[in-house]
């Protein structure tokens, strides 16, 4: 079985899936520096199309000549013309991807973790603080209870807020379909607009940068660590956010001025960090950010234990392989609808 994988990828994630695609029989060309005729002649009597969000128009599926998947690496699954691939009976399959599932949780973790005072609560509890505000342990029942005895008077809900994304690749995608379980509204920001249409299909809406950082409760970045995004949570950045927002970072430390964000936890300029990246890692012991207020830290897990490509690679292999086999096929959202 051959394939045309024509999303651009690192070298060493190519690597990666031509290992695992080669233990299988699936042989793979990569045709993320191409397009046009180039693209098209690669694609050429091909079984199978693998993309994660670089569309598979009417014209790539026709050059195929008897494709018999499109598989999705993600969310995307506006990166296909589905009306093209229902047409030329071609099934298209979308597959969540497992390391980017992994940092949507971290990062709601990390909001929760906040929002919900989990640590201090936590510590505050094993150490007895209450002690020292003169409450006492008494026996609970149904109707008698010491609610609060830390007595916090901000605990919050994400229901309801706005969640600002800056940046929405694979895995903002996934922190907005979590986010939305909690009614939040979600707004993003990135250098290329989405479509409107895919907008509504992700459940998100765009604000340019400076109207995102002012609107939202909670800023969460998901962007590469690139020239353009060197800093992009600067001293400016944090000055146009409300006081009583908090900014989540599991991308790379190297999007946010550290200095300028310790300023902003202890002026109270915003009210909040969760983190689980950094511009040094580990964080050094003498790093100002330990004594900040109202930090929480993560020690860079928001990809789990690793192996999110190793996943992602063995579950797009998994269903060409049942393509090959007549197995069954993992995460259609297309069907064969072409005269037989």
């Amino acid at each position: 079985m051959q394939i045309l994988h024509i999303e651009p990828l690192a070298d060493w994630i190519r690597t990666l899936f031509d290992r695992i695609a080669n233990e299988a029989g699936v042989g793979i060309t990569w045709g993320g520096k191409l397009d046009g005729a180039a693209l098209r002649d690669a694609a050429a009597g091909v079984d199978g199309v693998v993309t994660a969000t670089r569309p598979v128009d009417g014209d790539l599926i026709e050059a195929t000549h008897g494709l018999r998947l499109i598989q999705v690496q993600g969310r995307a699954r506006w990166a296909v013309d589905l009306e093209a691939a229902g047409t030329a009976g071609v099934p298209v399959s979308v597959l969540p991807h497992r390391g980017a599932i992994a940092v949507a949780e971290q990062t709601l973790a990390l909001m929760l973790g906040l929002y919900r005072k989990v640590v201090p609560g936590h510590r505050g509890t094993r150490n007895a603080e209450y002690l020292g505000q003169g409450v006492e342990p008494v026996r609970t029942t149904e109707r008698k209870i010491a609610f609060n005895w830390l007595g916090y008077d901000d605990i919050l809900q994400l229901h309801g807020r706005v969640l600002g994304l800056v940046g929405l690749g694979g895995i903002g995608l996934e922190v907005a379909r979590r986010a939305r379980a909690f009614d939040m509204d979600v707004a993003y920001y990135k250098r290329g607009r989405f479509p409107r249409r895919h907008e509504k299909m992700a459940g998100v809406r765009y604000l340019p940068l400076r109207d995102l950082l002012a609107a939202s409760d909670v800023v969460s970045l998901h962007a590469p660590h690139t020239p353009h995004t060197e800093h992009i949570i600067d001293a400016k950045a944090l000055s146009l956010m409300k006081r009583d927002a908090i900014l989540v970072n599991t991308a790379r430390g190297g999007l946010v001025d550290e200095a300028a964000l310790l300023d902003a936890l202890q002026t109270g300029q915003i009210a909040g960090a969760g983190l689980d990246v950094f511009l040094d890692e580990p964080l050094p012991a003498d790093n100002p950010l330990i004594g900040a207020p109202n930090v929480l830290f993560s020690p860079h897990v928001g990809g789990g234990t690793g192996g999110g490509q190793v996943g992602m690679a063995r579950d797009v292999v998994a269903n060409l392989v049942a393509v090959r086999e007549g197995g069954e096929v993992r995460g259609l959202v297309g069907a064969r609808t072409a005269s037989p």
